[in-house]
Formats: structure tokens, sequence, C-alpha cells
């Protein structure tokens, strides 16, 4: 499955919009890092690996934009545990 994940920055979002139903990581950014608050996978959606392809892309845009991360969300906390690669990216 291609999932397409947009940034939404104007609701502090990054979006992923699959079969009509939307997921997303919420975010907010303080200075040089941004706070990954929560993820939201609509039931009927889940398993599919879509939170992974929104996570994914967060991290990237905080990679590219020279960002701290702070894990907030429990999802995003696992997902750092299981891709090692993320990790320096952590604040």
């Amino acid at each position: 499955m291609d999932i397409e994940v947009k940034h939404d920055k104007e609701n502090e979002r990054f979006v992923a919009e699959v079969e009509g139903d939307k997921a997303y990581l919420s975010y907010s950014i303080s200075d040089n890092e941004i706070n990954f608050h929560r993820t939201f996978t609509p039931p009927g959606s889940r398993g599919k690996g879509i939170a992974k392809s929104v996570v994914e892309y967060a991290f990237n845009y905080a990679k590219e934009n020279n960002l701290k991360v702070i894990p907030t969300c429990s999802y995003v906390k696992a997902f750092v545990k299981r891709n090692d690669n993320y990790k320096d990216l952590l604040a």
C-alpha cells in the first residue's frame, strides 16, 4: 500500500489519508525542538503501517529542519526503540 503523508502546518499535524480515514501525528515546535504529542489511526485502518509511515515522515521532517525530537507519544517512543537510526534525533 502506497501511503502519502502530508504536513498540515496550520493544525500542527502530519496526516495520511487512507480509504477515507485520516491518521495523524500531532506536534508542537519550540525553539529547535519538535514535540511529537499523539498519534491516531482509525480502528479500521490499524495494522497497515500507516502510523509508521506518518512517524517516519515526521522524523525526516525533523532531520531536514535540524529539530530535536521530544517523543511524548508512546507510539513514537516504541518506534524509536525499534528503529535505532532515529535515536540521534532525540532531544
